[in-house]
């Protein structure tokens, strides 16, 4: 049997990239947004600790399901080993191309 696949997610988060792994990602039922499951952030127990993986840690402590909005989502990769969790000053002067911001139709 496979093991369970491990997925690197980068995403915008007011002004900066965020990338974490997780076990699980799924399109949610809320229209829009991608569901994360099972953060993998590896061992705590080291001597040198990052500033920016704490953080991320301590932001998704407690957390058992996020729901990122797919427009903010920049690049999702399987991976075949964890990594480390950061979070990077996005910089640069690209900016994201306007994504359809209309609803679907309701169904009376």
């Amino acid at each position: 049997m496979a093991a369970s696949p491990l997925y690197r997610v980068i995403f915008l988060q007011q002004g900066e990239l965020w990338e974490l792994y997780a076990r699980d990602i799924y399109q949610s039922e809320l229209w829009g947004f991608l569901e994360i499951e099972g953060f993998v952030f590896g061992d705590a127990s080291k001597v040198v600790v990052d500033p920016s993986t704490e953080r991320l840690r301590r932001a998704f402590e407690g957390v058992s399901r996020s729901y990122l909005p797919i427009n903010a989502v920049v690049r999702i990769d399987e991976v075949e080993r964890e990594g480390t969790p950061r979070a990077t000053k996005a910089e640069g002067n690209v900016t994201a191309f306007p994504g359809n911001n209309q609803w679907p139709p309701r169904s009376e």
